[in-house]
């Protein structure tokens, strides 16, 4: 695995100082994680990024590509109501077919934060610890991008677009090319459906059809990709033959979305143009929550003349639906973050979680914060 810079001492502890003082728990989750779970969130194409290990007899597994899933896993496994955890710990990513440099084994310094409270509080507090973290490295170039999938969401219906198109538009938002090929997939003319397994599946009960899928495997000798159990695959074929039968994207609705993607500016005016693209009473209500949630961050620290809104930034992990932001260093461009974090209130619901918490992180990359490392 390719290494990442060494941080001297001394600044490591001045980078992890400000999670270190919130008196949160410290959280260490096992390295390895299930697969399954990972690809659910981000899809197949995070495959290529993760490290695979399987021991024989058992489903696949993979090396942690982030620590805040496990951090999640960990707290739903223990039952507790609320939770604040602090963490320090290795991180695996295998680099992209274009990524030369790219570490493949690197450390994050974080903090989750799962209990009741005003969201905007709790995420200007997160917010400003990574720009206190990220800033402590030695940086003077840094900006904080924020975005929010939840505020695209409530364009696409006021836009209207709703139902399964709105569905794949939203899992595709954050992921480099797979919301253009969804943009398009929306404009086409619906192919016509044959004898695919997703057409005969089209009607029938999700629990007959995963128990005809299984027996299928079963007489083929066929083991399901990555572990996925015949309910996962027959659920996701089901979402196939309802989406190819769903309403087309009008030219209209296309270029509104288009055009909402390529808005970034100052907050305050970002935000004014999005009201302005679609006039609509939720969409303004959404907006203005938005706005306030900046002025909270401002507050915190991060001068407003360094932060950025943009429409279209998000994550390829599909679990954050609310605030995100990236730390960002000039020197090593957006694609390296320095930091970064986000509200993700879905995903303890997805983990089998009931407690009425929402969830909000943020992590810091130790080695891009100091100044002395180099792209």
């Amino acid at each position: 695995m390719t290494p990442e810079p060494a941080v001297p001492p001394e600044a490591l502890a001045a980078i992890r100082a400000p999670f270190f003082a919130e008196g949160a728990v410290l959280a260490d989750p096992p390295v390895v994680q299930p697969l399954n779970l990972f690809l659910d969130l981000a899809g197949e194409t995070m495959r290529a990024r993760l490290f695979i290990v399987q021991a024989e007899g058992r489903e696949e597994a993979c090396l942690r590509p982030d620590l805040t899933i496990p951090v999640a896993r960990a707290h739903v496994a223990s039952g507790a109501s609320s939770g604040r955890y602090v963490y320090e710990g290795k991180a695996f990513r295998a680099a992209p077919a274009d990524g030369a440099g790219h570490p493949e084994e690197f450390l994050q310094v974080g903090l989750e934060l799962y209990e009741a409270g005003e969201p905007v509080d709790q995420e200007a507090l997160i917010a400003g610890l990574a720009w206190r973290a990220a800033s402590a490295g030695g940086r003077t170039d840094l900006t904080l991008r924020l975005g929010d999938p939840s505020l695209f969401s409530a364009f696409l219906i006021a836009i209207g677009v709703e139902g399964p198109t709105a569905d794949r538009l939203r899992r595709a938002f954050g992921r480099r090319g797979a919301l253009s090929a969804e943009l398009k997939r929306g404009q086409a003319e619906p192919v016509a459906s044959g004898g695919g397994l997703s057409a005969l599946l089209r009607g029938l009960p999700e629990t007959e059809a995963a128990e005809g899928l299984a027996e299928l495997w079963a007489l083929a000798g066929i083991q399901p990709v990555g572990g996925r159990p015949a309910s996962e695959i027959v659920h996701r074929l089901i979402e196939l033959a309802g989406a190819e039968a769903a309403p087309r994207l009008t030219t209209a609705q296309a270029g509104w979305i288009e055009q909402y993607l390529a808005i970034s500016d100052r907050p305050d005016r970002a935000l004014a143009a999005i009201r302005t693209l679609a006039q609509d009473a939720a969409l303004s209500a959404a907006a203005e929550a938005c706005a306030a949630r900046l002025e909270s961050i401002a507050a915190q620290g991060p001068p407003r003349d360094q932060m950025t809104f943009a429409a279209g930034f998000g994550r390829s992990f599909g679990y954050y639906d609310g605030l995100l932001f990236d730390v960002v260093s000039r020197e090593l461009g957006e694609d390296r973050p320095v930091a970064g974090g986000g509200r993700y209130d879905s995903l303890l619901k997805r983990l089998g979680s009931k407690a009425a918490t929402g969830a909000v992180g943020c992590m810091v990359r130790p080695a891009r914060a100091w100044k002395g490392t180099r792209r």
